[in-house]
């Protein structure tokens, strides 16, 4: 077993999804790199939660970026979680930075942004960016790369 399996809850094994965020873990192993400044870069294009008051399913398209610091979100866990938000009732601005600052706090990075674009509920699409702070200086930061919605035209 590699070390980074040794200190991950879940990777390597079967692992049910949980049935609410809140009872979602997110490991965190160690960042090979550390001391290094880089970006890493999570797409969630399908991600899905349901409307908390219709009880409607929602749909947007996550983008996570972070500069890790001494530890690195371990991805089936990342997987996991944000699967946990399917049959969870929130408002896109609810869903979007809970996971940022899950995140922040699982892994404690140098610095994190999230965008969710999501797709329109009532006729209107909601998009939603939260980050930590200011950018990391010399931090190599790429567009998010999400056009703004424009239907079918």
């Amino acid at each position: 077993m590699s070390h980074y399996a040794e200190q991950a809850t879940m990777l390597g094994k079967d692992v049910p999804i949980p049935h609410h965020p809140d009872e979602a873990l997110l490991d965190a192993v160690p960042n090979p790199q550390a001391g290094t400044l880089f970006l890493a870069r999570f797409t969630c294009p399908e991600f899905t939660s349901l409307c908390p008051v219709t009880g409607q399913p929602d749909f947007g398209h996550l983008v996570i970026d972070y500069a890790p610091d001494q530890a690195l979100v371990e991805s089936k866990s990342l997987k996991l979680f944000l699967t946990s938000f399917r049959n969870h009732g929130a408002f896109h601005e609810d869903c979007t930075v809970n996971i940022g600052k899950r995140i922040v706090e699982a892994v404690k990075p140098l610095w994190l942004r999230i965008g969710g674009y999501w797709y329109p509920r009532g006729g209107i699409p909601i998009d939603v960016f939260w980050q930590t702070g200011p950018v990391p200086e010399g931090l190599w930061l790429p567009d998010q790369g999400v056009p703004t919605y424009r239907g079918r035209g």
